[in-house]
């Protein structure tokens, strides 16, 4: 990964994107796809829609969510304490003792998710508080301090920074999706670098983690002829992973296609095949009911819209310490550009009866 789109990644990273408040991130994308892209449009919710224009008449998309879990403050209490509610799948065993930052109209307002000290709970009270049950301490005595700095339903994130790991892995808050937005941008610039005949679009969705609701807005407007969504998927390659839970999904192994539900298998193969054509290696992964990302609300959209779950590999999901393979985030925008570019070889991408 060259400097330019190292630096991207890390701007996507580092800007907080909890779904309903995706617009400093979906900024941050439009700004890099304007380099390259012949168009660019935004709809009302923020979904942003970068385009290549082919001279053929098939429509490719890449699509990738731009929205993260996080927390929103729901109250502010008599003595200055925020609580806080979910804002997507947040996790409450990793939410208390850590560093956050409410994000309001006036700036950042740094905070703490507060966790009792071990010496002063009882034996029988290590169980894990629901995120109801928790607060953010921001430093303020009472009501009226508190209300100063902050609003009900200010959004809340972790503090997190990115963190290299040996062998090329990365750690972060974040990676989901990130990856799937960075992924989808770069799909899109080595698409029209390689002169795609097909018009190529980089989707970058809102709000997938409370329900897959900007692909339903896209998916119906945008209507392409087949569009893969990217997003991250379970490496289960590290300690505590159940056993009947074990994919095979390992990190360092290449992108995951998926098998089965809303992935359309003209899709799967055509994607399988430009793999093996530009020796990028993946992996396959098996989806008997649904995918979980936005595939699941492309397919059934206008009618329906041949799709596909292309995934990167991630440990630790829906923590502040998300871990993914460079290597395999540079495969995927390989490989996404790849199939852009021959799609028009592709379609019409229906079953064979």
């Amino acid at each position: 990964m060259d400097e330019r789109r190292r630096e991207f990644l890390e701007e996507l990273l580092a800007t907080a994107t909890p779904s309903g408040y995706e617009t400093p991130g979906q900024r941050v994308w439009v700004e890099y796809v304007e380099e390259f892209a012949d168009e660019v449009r935004v709809d009302d919710y923020g979904n942003a829609v970068a385009v290549h224009e082919g001279g053929a008449d098939t429509a490719f998309a890449l699509a990738g969510h731009g929205d993260e879990i996080g927390f929103i403050v729901r109250e502010v209490t008599d003595d200055g304490f925020l609580r806080i509610g979910r804002v997507g799948g947040s996790d409450k065993t990793v939410s208390q003792g850590q560093h956050v930052r409410v994000h309001t109209a006036d700036g950042p307002v740094a905070g703490v998710i507060g966790q009792t000290a071990v010496h002063l709970r009882d034996s029988d009270e290590d169980g894990t508080t629901d995120i109801e049950e928790q607060y953010v301490d921001v430093g303020a005595d009472d009501e009226e301090t508190a209300a100063e700095l902050v609003e009900v339903g200010d959004p809340v994130t972790f503090v997190q920074q990115v963190h290299d790991l040996a062998g090329g892995r990365l750690t972060a808050r974040g990676m989901d999706n990130r990856i799937g937005t960075w992924a989808a941008a770069e799909g899109l610039r080595r698409a029209a670098e390689r002169d795609a005949d097909a018009t190529v679009y980089a989707v970058s969705t809102v709000q997938e983690e409370v329900g897959l609701k900007g692909a339903q807005m896209v998916g119906f407007d945008l209507a392409p002829d087949a569009v893969i969504a990217t997003d991250v998927t379970h490496a289960t390659d590290s300690p505590g992973v159940p056993s009947g839970k074990s994919t095979g999904v390992e990190l360092g192994a290449g992108p995951v296609v998926a098998r089965g539900s809303a992935n359309h298998p003209a899709l799967v193969t055509a994607t399988r095949e430009v793999a093996d054509g530009e020796g990028i290696d993946v992996q396959l992964q098996a989806s008997g009911s649904r995918t979980g990302t936005d595939a699941d609300v492309f397919y059934t959209a206008r009618g329906g819209i041949p799709s596909l779950n292309v995934g990167l590999p991630n440990r630790y999901m829906h923590t502040p310490v998300e871990v993914v393979d460079t290597a395999d985030l540079d495969a995927l925008a390989s490989l996404l550009g790849a199939v852009a570019a021959a799609a028009d070889d592709y379609a019409p991408f229906g079953v064979d009866l």
